[in-house]
């Protein structure tokens, strides 16, 4: 695999700085029983990094400290974590608010028969991968009977109340392009999916969240191999918006890896760029340093290279979808 951080260390990205901590963003481990083509952690069934005892009861004392309002469990597939449900059940007794980053067809994998309703229980919101709305493109990106799947597990999570209009149950969708594009308007795809899912299936969501393709890991790897590094990011540079630097989900997250390290997100995490806040004598922040600093490193800077323009390109892209109007992917379509 080609790796890209060093044509990313150089940029002209401008400086920010954190606001208050709200979102602790924990990666369980790289461990998938998927292999995307997009995905920028580069999981899969052969990876065995996970994040063991001592690493989880220190986030578990961040979920009971007061200080965060939501933990956002990722991966990999985060639901193969033996401290998994452990977790989720801290967070729901501390009035925390949790994320789980669902692939769908982690719901029928052997062990994982009472998962669904588990997360329903603990009213886990559940953010799930559907790349797209037909079948062929679901399996080109992430393999033959994948799309089958995912569309079952919706219905089941639809039958236990997620997703409906009236109901506290979230179940929100997570669309990636094909290819080095930037992600359509979010709200009109949004109207597509709903249309055609609850046509041909009956299911119904939340919302839909567009995320860009970032330039790193599998999808990094690819675009070198084709020789389409230069453009794609060509691309994410001329379709910078500054608006977005305000929202961008760096300023009031933290990413968590699954040795227990701090990164400013979750694509720093995989490009091993450490929290903004290093200093000579924590050159790696960790979960125990932050437990020791009151503030969550409010004010201290965000470390940036040139990947970080693919969450300000166009309508902007974030763990919770487009930062800007539809307008603004308009714009940066014409």
């Amino acid at each position: 695999m080609h790796t890209t951080i060093h044509l990313l260390r150089k940029t002209d990205f401008p400086a920010m700085r954190r606001r208050r901590l709200q979102t602790l963003q924990v990666n369980l481990g790289y461990r998938c029983n998927q292999s995307c083509q997009h995905c920028h952690v580069a999981a899969g069934p052969n990876r065995t990094e996970m994040m063991d005892a001592g690493n989880a009861a220190l986030v578990a004392s961040l979920v009971g400290s007061g200080r965060i309002a939501t933990l956002d469990l990722t991966g990999g597939a985060p639901e193969l974590s033996s401290h998994f449900r452990d977790l989720v059940g801290a967070a729901h007794a501390n009035g925390v608010r949790v994320i789980d980053r669902c692939n769908l067809t982690i719901l029928f994998e052997p062990g994982q028969d009472d998962l669904a309703p588990f997360l329903a229980a603990q009213g886990v919101d559940v953010v799930a991968s559907l790349p797209c709305y037909t079948e062929n493109n679901v399996d080109a990106q992430r393999g033959d009977g994948v799309f089958e799947k995912s569309i079952n597990a919706l219905q089941w999570l639809n039958r236990l109340g997620y997703g409906q209009a009236d109901g506290t149950l979230s179940l929100d969708l997570v669309y990636n392009p094909l290819g080095p594009v930037l992600p359509p308007p979010q709200e009109k795809l949004q109207d597509d999916y709903k249309r055609f899912l609850g046509e041909r299936f009956g299911i119904v969501f939340n919302r839909l969240l567009t995320i860009a393709n970032m330039p790193i890991q599998r999808f990094g790897s690819m675009l070198v191999s084709k020789s389409r590094f230069d453009d794609y990011m060509q691309t994410l540079h001329a379709a910078h918006r500054v608006e977005n630097l305000d929202a961008v989900m760096c300023r009031d997250l933290i990413s968590v890896d699954w040795q227990g390290y701090l990164h400013d997100c979750d694509f720093n995490q995989m490009l091993r760029l450490p929290l903004g806040a290093a200093d000579a004598r924590h050159p790696r922040p960790h979960l125990r340093d932050l437990l020791a600093q009151p503030d969550g490193y409010c004010g201290r800077p965000i470390a940036i290279a040139d990947h970080c323009y693919g969450c300000t390109a166009g309508q902007g892209s974030s763990c919770s979808g487009a930062l800007e109007p539809t307008q603004a992917g308009v714009q940066a379509a014409a």
